[in-house]
């Protein structure tokens, strides 16, 4: 027997594109009456480029940064949920109050979907690749292909097709 879905872990680059993507976990979550979570993760600098960044800003400046970043993508995920639902969901309001929570977090973002997966307890992983360049059709992009090779949990990964989509999240 198939487990049942009861929370969907979506995890979003923030791309223009990631409404096509946010379409499917919606439509899932509808399908299977289960709970999403939106997870965005912020990369860290190099080491290079945060040595740097600590020669010229105490701990107290790095964070108030830090906690202005999250705050802002915060609010940026939260229009684009809204747009989404104002969008797509008029004719269902009750997909819109399936997004539970949102997750924003640091670090690489490989490790970071995997263990909030984990920690979350979400049943599947809902996530975009987009390839780039020559090889756009041949490789998965880099952190949908990391996720893939450790999880032991479901993985929809949706490639983003060719040309505009007919929902974008340009702007915002």
């Amino acid at each position: 027997m198939i487990p049942k879905i009861k929370k969907i872990l979506y995890a979003t680059d923030l791309s223009p594109n990631s409404a096509y993507v946010f379409r499917y976990a919606v439509n899932s979550a509808i399908k299977h009456d289960a709970d999403i979570v939106i997870l965005h993760v912020l990369e860290q600098l190099p080491g290079a480029g945060a040595g740097i960044l600590n020669l010229y800003l105490d701990e107290a400046q790095r964070k108030k940064i830090f906690e202005e970043k999250v705050s802002d993508t915060l609010e940026r995920i939260k229009k684009r949920v809204t747009l989404f639902c104002e969008k797509e969901l008029k004719d269902d309001p009750g997909g819109a109050g399936k997004v539970k929570s949102i997750e924003v977090c640091e670090g690489f973002a490989p490790e970071v979907i995997l263990s909030k997966a984990d920690k979350l307890d979400c049943d599947v992983i809902v996530l975009g690749t987009h390839g780039k360049g020559i090889i756009a059709n041949t490789f998965l992009g880099s952190t949908s292909k990391r996720v893939l090779r450790r999880t032991r949990k479901p993985v929809f990964i949706i490639p983003l097709p060719k040309g505009e989509l007919d929902i974008t999240f340009h702007n915002l």
